[in-house]
């Protein structure tokens, strides 16, 4: 991304320039070497191109799709650029406690969506919303931390968006209206099954959700994420979740948009159960961040239940007492905490 560099202490006044006739130090490193970052400054470059480049974008924030939780826990900012419609994905880095630097994560570059009905559609403006997915061939990018390169797709979630810059660079751009119709139908396909799990979820939620996780988890064996049709069936059979065979198909169709034969089991949980939206997922973010153990990524028993607390401040359509909405928690948790 190209960006104005310029030098930090030109934002002193020209008052304390005047006043301050300090001969040179011998022992300041020369201005090659000095850390330069990038701020505020009223200096307008000649080129038209790099001008438009930095003045029409618009910035998100992102967080990885994935199952390892380090990576989940990732913290990233991007930017679109209109005037080429290409984008820019930073991330986050903590280094000790009080220093963060913000270093490359996807170059810039025009990408296309890699999975889905845009599938091999160039990113635009209009894909830009939260909860929306940003999807990449890993092997595009070699820098990427191994974690993230075991799956062939990389996906991330948008969870903020600059409105602001958003509307001010949105035109009245038509493109997509089929693949959006499409889009809205899957929507609907999702939700009315996720309607009718409701109820079947309703009193053993936390152990079906919890166990059919670990037993997708089990029969992927090759650590990819991808299962076979089979391996759902057999899923929703063992875990009593009764859902039609036409709406099955219907998920089946959505799902194997590569026409493989095979999903990924995360799409497929998300798609039968449904999400928490990106707000309320924040906070879980920022509380697991905030109690998990360094360089680790185990949380402790007692951690978590401190964590549960947190759920007095809820409020249930239900009614239902806080301490009565932990105990599930916990006892899945104990459970798993004696796993190997």
């Amino acid at each position: 991304m190209l960006a104005v560099i310029s030098d930090p202490e030109q934002n002193f006044t020209s008052e304390k320039q005047e006043i301050s006739h300090i001969l040179p130090d011998s022992k300041l490193a020369p201005i090659r070497f000095r850390k330069r970052t990038l701020h505020e400054t009223k200096i307008r470059t000649q080129s038209t191109l790099t001008e438009n480049i930095l003045s029409h974008k618009v910035q998100f924030d992102g967080r990885i799709i994935s199952r390892n939780g380090r990576d989940a826990c990732r913290e990233l900012v991007g930017f679109f650029f209109t005037h080429d419609q290409s984008l820019t994905i930073y991330e986050y880095r903590q280094f000790g406690k009080n220093r963060t630097n913000v270093l490359p994560f996807i170059q810039k570059s025009v990408y296309c969506h890699q999975r889905g009905r845009r599938k091999g559609k160039q990113y635009q403006l209009g894909d830009l919303y939260v909860g929306a997915n940003l999807t990449f061939l890993s092997s595009d990018h070699p820098r990427l931390p191994e974690s993230v390169k075991e799956n062939t797709v990389l996906t991330l979630r948008i969870t903020n968006v600059d409105w602001r810059a958003l509307h001010s660079l949105k035109t009245d751009s038509v493109e997509h209206d089929d693949v959006t119709n499409e889009e809205a139908n899957d929507r609907m396909i999702f939700k009315a099954i996720q309607d009718m799990l409701k109820e079947q979820l309703r009193k053993r939620g936390v152990r079906i959700l919890t166990g059919l996780g670990k037993y997708l988890q089990q029969l992927d064996k090759e650590g990819n994420g991808l299962l076979d049709k089979a391996d759902f069936k057999q899923a929703l059979q063992l875990f009593r979740l009764e859902v039609s065979e036409n709406d099955f198909e219907s998920l089946w169709l959505i799902l194997n948009s590569s026409d493989d034969g095979r999903a990924d089991y995360g799409e497929f949980k998300r798609a039968i159960i449904g999400e928490m939206n990106e707000y309320r997922k924040s906070f879980v973010r920022k509380t697991i961040i905030l109690h998990i153990s360094e360089r680790k990524e185990i949380l402790s028993l007692d951690k978590l239940e401190a964590l549960l607390k947190a759920c007095n401040f809820l409020v249930v359509f239900s009614k239902a007492k806080p301490s009565v909405l932990v105990v599930p928690f916990q006892s899945i948790f104990r459970v798993f905490s004696k796993l190997p």
